[in-house]
């Protein structure tokens, strides 16, 4: 049985292929870990804008809703007499 610290058991050829292969198996969850976090990172974005997406409908909604009332009110008649 052979374990990492029996190397002197290991021919070159084998240390090679193992090497190798060690080294393709760590660029592919490299790649993998990467894509991770750039799907985390995508998914943070979007949360993000969809809050602020609706916080500005909201603002939009209270202006336009103020704005109204502010004809409304300049349309209306004074209920205070012109010298008071």
């Amino acid at each position: 049985m052979k374990t990492p610290h029996d190397t002197q058991l290991i021919n070159a050829a084998d240390w090679t292929r193992l090497n190798d292969s060690a080294r393709h198996r760590a660029q592919a969850l490299r790649r993998e870990a990467i894509d991770d976090v750039w799907r985390g990172a995508d998914a943070a974005f979007q949360a993000t804008l969809t809050s602020a997406n609706r916080s500005a409908q909201r603002l939009a909604h209270r202006l336009a809703r103020h704005v109204r009332g502010r004809a409304a009110q300049a349309d209306s008649p004074s209920i205070h007499p012109e010298g008071v």
